[in-house]
């Protein structure tokens, strides 16, 4: 018996051997062992061989008289598609249709095969099959005269349920019937070399073979064709002559690097007449002079068509069917997710192949001025987030391309050339993507949507990054007062409220892929995971804790946020500041590079248990942070309140050295500077703290410590870096009403020193109530403990905090003094030019319209300032503890012990006033006996006392409050 062929080639061979009869029997003896793909490309084969060789078909066998189409009588598998043979079958079958003559058993079968149909429908509607697969598994259901006649009316139903659908699945079958037979024999060629990859004809034996057959095929008649025909060749090794004819020609490569080969199979168009003998005997001496080059490689497994792992079932290799729409390319920025991602879902809904892309351009992402948007943590995250996407994306069937843009000088940027390139080379004419609200990138956003559309190709931008989208909040019905505060902006978004917020979306199960992939590549050419080399060469690896740390994959986040919801968010509200205890998400960087979507948190954090208000406020916070920079587009390096700009900083690039590397001697802000190098993250509490030791008792440029954050921080986001920092560099919208002090936040943070010992371990010996503070500690602690100050731990770079607080004070009161048209004479405010936009809506002009103020009179607005500010302008040259709005934050423990210190001076209150009613009455009562000369009432066995029984010493309360009622 011969071997089952696995080519048309091959079919040819057994067909010249045999004749066509017994060629049948060897098919369908050989399908009872292989699988669907198999059976549908082994019979495809054989019916284009037999039109390749124009043999009258054989008269059909007995079985299948009386049905419409002939199909295999082998059962080959539960649920498996018969396939319909030789055209003459056909014909008859169509005459005893005619005729009404029809067996039960075929009315049967006709019946089985539609409900086979309508199962499959479904499988297409829910995801698990694409269209192109569907129309192929009709006709082999239904047969090719079936299908004509009857497809349309089985789908009719989805014209009303899926329109989208129901066009795709017209077209198809529209351009499919339409084809002509030379169509469907280049469609089979080139399914058949696709395999010859697997099953060289290496042995003498075959070759004869091939030879022979070759000999026959020139034996026979010449057929002709008409111009254009065709042809098929197998790309590697090429010869000059090959390659000179390839440049004539129109090629379209598909590239099967998919299946760990680099086999390319070209199907071009040549522009002259060729006979079809003649590109036959071309066929087979290149496809001669390949096996002979790759005869002395290794053997692969003989099974490489193989489907691909997850539930979009699509073979593996194959190139685009004709009829396939256009592929979509799906351009990835900070949206590094499967889970609610609008611009991939809405791919699914073009029915054609989709192509994951990410462009990297660091010029772009810089934008103007000085931003710092991409420091050395986040780009690092950032590699590793790609990394762990990509995986995702290839766990679904599909994989990212990576292309690095190169910066050509133009004013729209590359990532507009890089996609064009891509365009070109796919034929791509949709391009999606999530919207970005940086004003340069949205910029640069605009640049490209405006210039594919000229050039026909359809752009859309979907909004995910944010709860609300920056460019429509508006402030009418709302006002300008207290602008820069979250409150207001909550104002605004619940009085505007826009479209609603909808459903979180879910992943999709798969990705219908192109079978030419462009050419991107590697993930290490970006560069953005490269580390510093010593003069010796070796590498410095100043990521590994940073590794350590996190995990950066999609899985991660949501495995982090399941695990906050389920413990750290009982916790937030009254213990978020604490540094020595996991009470917050650590959610920040997976919201920066979007593998967290902002609504899918606010969607699981609204349906915990524990619904925590102040958690969900933080996600306010975010959006206000994005408006406030598209309000102010040079929010990260010019200070909003104009009188600030003139403020005297210091120019002590050691003082800034010493803050940067954790050396400044004061512990709690060592310990969190060195937490940030270490692994590029510090909780909201501790932000505060190290910025208000910058700022206010450095002396040091708000700027710096911007950038410095830019730069070490995992989750660094120049919008909400930028609105703190100004805030903090009391520059911004809304000023900080609060410093921290260095020393006594460390009641609130880490109140037992685990924090600080952790991060400063030359400190651990010290005690609790001195480890804040080593430069109190007797010289006799300090030698038990292994501390000597300038060796094992640096001395203070500061000392006399308190004065330098006050010169602090009193620069901003001279500052603001010397610019008093920038201070509102009522009531002491600050006044801040207003932008056009926000201009036009207190003129009651809507900037959805276009009506913008763009020149006039500048606006000025008082804005939210500081009560020391105010006091201090009245007298500059006071010094801080005089001021009776000082500002600086003394710690607590917990917010928790104010409320019950309030709670006690409350009741203590109380008694003392009953108590001392009692006594009055009681000394009234004892002056009446007296006088009365009535005996005195007996004294009281005993006094009610109160001592403290709480072993916490933190709970020992002032004023004679304690924790448990006597």
């Amino acid at each position: 018996m011969p071997q089952r062929p696995k080519s048309i080639l091959q079919v040819c061979d057994l067909t010249a051997q045999l004749d066509l009869q017994s060629t049948s029997h060897t098919l369908q003896t050989s399908v009872e062992r292989v699988d669907t793909t198999s059976v549908v490309i082994l019979w495809c084969l054989y019916i284009q061989a037999h039109t390749f060789f124009v043999t009258p078909p054989p008269s059909p066998s007995p079985s299948h008289a009386g049905t419409p189409y002939p199909l295999l009588s082998t059962p080959l598998h539960p649920g498996l598609i018969k396939i319909p043979l030789e055209s003459g079958a056909k014909d008859e079958g169509k005459k005893d249709e005619e005729e009404g003559r029809m067996s039960p058993s075929a009315a049967a079968g006709a019946e089985d095969s539609k409900a086979l149909v309508r199962r499959m429908l479904r499988e297409v509607l829910v995801g698990r099959e694409d269209p192109e697969g569907f129309f192929v598994m009709c006709l082999s259901a239904l047969g090719h005269q079936e299908t004509r006649s009857q497809f349309v009316s089985l789908i009719q139903p989805l014209s009303t349920a899926n329109s989208s659908l129901h066009c795709t699945l017209t077209s198809i079958y529209r351009e499919y019937f339409s084809k002509t037979e030379d169509d469907e024999l280049e469609l089979a060629m080139a399914l058949s070399l696709l395999e010859m990859k697997d099953h060289r004809l290496s042995t003498p034996s075959q070759e004869s073979r091939c030879r022979q057959t070759r000999d026959r095929a020139d034996r026979r008649k010449n057929i002709n064709l008409p111009q254009g025909e065709p042809w098929v060749k197998v790309s590697p090794p090429q010869t000059a002559r090959e390659t000179e004819l390839e440049k004539s020609t129109h090629v379209y490569k598909y590239n099967t690097e998919t299946l760990g080969t680099s086999q390319t199979v070209c199907v071009s168009t040549l522009s002259g007449s060729i006979s079809k003998q003649d590109k036959f005997e071309q066929g087979y001496q290149k496809m001669d002079e390949g096996n002979l080059n790759q005869s002395e490689k290794p053997k692969h497994s003989k099974n490489r068509r193989q489907r691909r792992k997850g539930p979009c079932q699509q073979i593996v290799g194959l190139p685009c069917s004709p009829s396939a729409p256009p592929p979509v390319l799906l351009w990835f920025r900070r949206d590094l997710r499967l889970r609610d991602n609008p611009a991939l879902i809405c791919s699914l809904e073009f029915g054609a192949p989709v192509i994951p892309v990410f462009i990297w351009s660091p010029e772009e992402e810089e934008g103007p001025g000085n931003t710092v948007a991409m420091g050395g943590a986040c780009k690092y995250w950032l590699h590793q987030a790609l990394s762990c996407f990509c995986s995702s994306l290839e766990r679904i069937g599909s994989h990212l391309v990576f292309l690095k843009a190169n910066h050509e000088g133009n004013k729209v940027g590359s990532s507009l050339s890089t996609l064009k390139e891509l365009i070109k080379e796919t034929g791509a004419r949709t391009v999606l993507a999530n919207a970005l609200y940086e004003p340069w990138l949205k910029e640069r956003d605009d640049a490209v949507v405006s210039s594919l559309q000229k050039d026909g190709v359809e752009f859309r931008m979907f909004h995910s990054y944010c709860l609300r989208d920056p460019y429509s909040i508006s402030t009418e019905g709302v006002g300008l007062r207290g602008i820069g505060s979250v409150s207001h902006f909550m104002s605004c978004c619940r009085q505007n409220p826009g479209s609603a917020l909808g459903v979180p979306l879910d992943p999709p199960v798969s990705l219908p892929t192109p079978v030419p992939w462009p050419q991107g590549v590697p993930l290490d050419t970006l560069g953005l995971a490269r580390m510093p080399c010593r003069k010796d060469g070796t590498t410095i690896d100043w990521a590994a804790n940073i590794r350590k740390s996190w995990d950066f994959s999609e899985e991660g986040a949501h495995a982090r946020l399941e695990a906050f919801l389920h413990d750290g968010v009982h916790r937030y509200d009254k213990e978020s500041g604490r540094a020595d205890a996991p009470n917050t998400s650590c959610l920040s960087p997976y919201l920066h590079f979007g593998q967290l979507s902002p609504r899918w948190l606010l969607w699981d954090a609204k349906g915990a248990r524990c619904r925590c208000p102040k958690f969900q406020r933080k996600l306010a916070w975010r959006d206000l942070a994005y408006w406030q920079l598209t309000l102010f587009p040079d929010l990260p390096w010019d200070s909003i309140r104009p009188p600030y700009k003139a403020l005297r900083w210091s120019t002590d690039r050691g003082h800034l050295k010493a803050w940067q590397q954790g050396q400044t001697g004061y512990p709690l802000v060592d310990a969190a500077m060195r937490q940030l190098w270490l692994t590029g993250w510090m909780n909201n509490y501790m932000r505060h703290v190290v910025a208000s030791f910058l700022i206010a008792y450095l002396y040091l440029p708000w700027q710096e410590g911007y950038r410095w954050f830019q730069d070490t921080l995992v989750d660094a986001d120049v919008a909400i870096d930028a609105m703190m920092w100004q805030n903090g560099g009391m520059c911004g919208l809304d000023h900080w009403n609060f410093v921290m002090h260095p020393v006594d936040a460390a009641m609130t943070c880490d109140p037992y020193g685990s924090y600080v010992r952790k991060w400063c371990p030359e400190l651990a010996s010290l005690p609790d109530e001195l480890i804040h503070k080593p430069w109190k500690c007797p010289a006799s602690m300090l030698r038990r403990a292994g501390v000597v100050f300038g060796q094992t731990y640096p001395e203070r770079i500061v000392t006399d905090l308190e004065e330098r607080r006050s010169q602090s004070l009193q620069d901003v009161a001279l500052v603001r003094k010397e610019f008093r048209h920038y201070v509102d004479k009522r009531s002491g405010c600050d006044l801040v030019p207003l932008p056009p936009r926000l201009v036009s809506e207190a003129l009651g002009l809507s900037h959805r319209d276009g009506d913008v103020v763009t020149a006039g009179t500048q606006f000025l607005l008082p804005v939210i300032t500081r009560m020391e500010f105010k006091h201090q302008l009245e007298d500059p040259e006071a010094d801080a503890a005089s001021n009776p709005y000082n500002a600086v934050l003394k710690g607590y423990v917990s917010r928790k012990r104010d409320e019950t210190i309030a709670f006690f001076n409350e009741r203590d209150f109380t008694a003392s006033v009953m108590y001392e009613g009692t006594q009055r009455k009681e000394r009234l009562e004892n002056d009446y006996r007296r006088m009365e000369g009535l005996s005195q009432l007996p004294a009281p066995r005993g006094r009610a006392r109160r001592t403290p029984t709480a072993n916490d010493r933190f709970s020992i309360v002032p004023g004679g409050a304690v924790t448990s009622l006597m």
